[in-house]
This record gives structure tokens, sequence and C-alpha cells, in this order.
């Protein structure tokens, strides 16, 4: 695990706000049942940087900082608005 600074722990609470849609890049977990692609809405982030993630499928596993990597995807319909 690696330690998060105060600083980049902001960025990631600004970036990753309730409700951001994102998508997994990489998931360093052997076991998950998470494909690379999987799409799912933002719920939090806590306080050591971990993402935590309501998946499309059904999972809840979260985005562990260092670890893991998601990127943040845009709506069809909110692209249609812009």
């Amino acid at each position: 695990m690696r330690i998060i600074s105060p600083e980049r722990l902001l960025q990631l609470k600004t970036k990753y706000t309730r409700g951001t849609r994102v998508k997994l890049l990489r998931m360093n977990d052997p076991y998950t049942k998470l494909s690379l692609g999987e799409t799912g809405t933002v719920t939090g982030v806590d306080d050591i940087g971990t993402i935590h993630v309501s998946w499309d499928c059904g999972s809840s596993l979260g985005v562990a900082y260092g670890e893991d990597s998601c990127e943040i995807v845009k709506d069809s319909c909110e692209e249609e608005k812009q």
C-alpha cells in the first residue's frame, strides 16, 4: 500500500466526486471478476485514496490508490447536452 499525500488525496476527492462515471483501466487483484473496461459510478473516496465504485456489473470493489486505476468517462447523454 502506498501512502498518499494530503495534496494528492484532495485532488482525488475533488476529481472523483460522488456520481462520477468511471471506467476500469487496471485492477491488481487476481481474485476479482471485474474486467478491464467495466464502468461504474463513484460512491466516494476514502482517506487512504481508495475510489469506491458501484460497478454496473454489481460489484462494489474499490480502486486502490497506487495499485489500480480508472478514468472518468462521459455518458452519451452528457455528451449530447454539450
